[in-house]
């Protein structure tokens, strides 16, 4: 497979037509046309998540459902930057990528992979990625410290999310290993634990699920939250701070608050000023609902709609626009304005974006952008807004 043909005939096929590749057959005696073509896809889907890899010859690439499963560059790199030390064990190493940002904080990074193949493919790229500091072990993670018996500046588990018996999950304790089940031990190892969730997991069953929580991460692509990150410190019972973070290609949006703090914040309510906000999906999923009103300075429209609004403009963890007109909702004020294309966001609202398009006739697109949403007095209002 890392014969130079061969890799010429897979950088010459990235944008080839699959079916077209597998009727064809292989043109090497040694290599089937479904080993190349999987070579060929699982490539293909690192060449805007994981750039190095794509862009670095000999890559030997796994299968599609690794390259799914696996951290983006651009979440690793993030996540490494939250923590540093001498030494660190990943226990579900996977196609390595969040190891080889470890790389760059921690001097010795052990990288565990129960699946051998697997194992294999990611020590040859970590020496075609020219990383010299990963040790890669072909174990169960859980077990391979147990034998080792050494300690660790930080564990790191991104918990498999698939059951054989209950599909895709949610829960940690239904996700392998079960790390509510497996923590106690963990800490024999380590004082630090960083866990990868999936987003879905909400706050109050993780918190319950885990001990000694100390801060809980919440990792945004472009306005889509991709993982939730939890740290946790061996004997800590303080205060849980929320970060969030969304990344887009202009900038990174930060807005961090103490989870128990937001209850106790009471926003200011107000009626459409002149700018309107909507706070990234980061801060949504963060639920920082008060905190955000009371540490930026913008006041709220209702109690859940989560918009927010300003007379002067500030800078804000998400969208920010200029109001035009506020507008009753009712099919004749709406009519009247003409609109026949704009950008539909629904807060807080009894209809759909796919209803309120087909009632009014309004396209998708173009530089309009409606809100549909309720005030103070609960009357549903139209903002018409355009982008800051």
């Amino acid at each position: 497979m890392l014969n130079s043909e061969v890799q010429e005939f897979l950088d010459d096929n990235l944008d080839g037509n699959i079916p077209e590749l597998l009727f064809r057959g292989s043109p090497f005696k040694s290599i089937g046309i479904q080993v190349l073509v999987e070579q060929i896809e699982a490539k293909v889907r690192c060449k805007h998540k994981l750039p190095t890899w794509f862009n670095t010859s000999c890559i030997y690439y796994p299968n599609k459902l690794n390259i799914e499963q696996t951290s983006s560059e651009i979440t690793a790199k993030f996540k490494s930057q939250l923590i540093e030390g001498d030494s660190i064990v990943d226990l579900t190493g996977g196609f390595g990528v969040d190891c080889y940002y470890f790389s760059k904080r921690f001097s010795t990074v052990i990288h565990c992979e129960i699946n051998q193949k697997l194992s294999e493919i990611v020590r040859h790229n970590f020496q075609q990625l020219q990383v010299q500091n990963i040790k890669t072990v072909s174990e169960d993670g859980l077990s391979y410290i147990g034998k080792a018996k050494e300690t660790y500046d930080w564990i790191y588990v991104d918990p498999s999310r698939r059951h054989e018996s209950k599909g895709k999950v949610f829960r940690l304790r239904d996700c392998e290993p079960n790390l509510p089940e497996h923590l106690e031990y963990l800490f024999e190892y380590s004082s630090n634990i960083l866990i990868k969730t999936s987003p879905m997991l909400d706050f109050t069953i993780g918190i319950n699920e885990l001990k000694n929580v100390k801060s809980i991460v919440v990792v945004a692509v472009n306005n889509e939250v991709k993982e939730l990150l939890w740290i946790l410190k061996k004997n800590y019972n303080g205060e849980i701070t929320i970060q969030t973070v969304n990344h887009t290609k202009q900038e990174s949006q930060h807005f961090d608050f103490i989870l128990d703090e937001e209850t106790k914040v009471t926003p200011i309510y107000d009626k459409p000023l002149r700018y309107l906000y909507e706070p990234n999906a980061a801060i949504l999923k963060s639920g920082a609902f008060n905190s955000v009103s009371e540490a930026l300075k913008v006041n709220k429209l209702q109690k859940h709609s989560h918009l927010y609004t300003s007379e002067q403009i500030l800078e804000f963890p998400g969208r920010r626009f200029v109001i035009e007109k506020v507008l009753e909702y009712n099919k004749k004020t709406l009519k009247k304005e003409g609109i026949k294309k704009a950008n539909i966001t629904t807060r807080n609202f009894p209809e759909t974006v796919n209803t309120l398009r087909k009632k009014f006739n309004i396209r998708d697109g173009g530089l309009t952008y409606l809100f549909f949403t309720t005030d103070l007095n609960e009357q549903k209002l139209v903002l018409v807004c355009r982008k800051v």
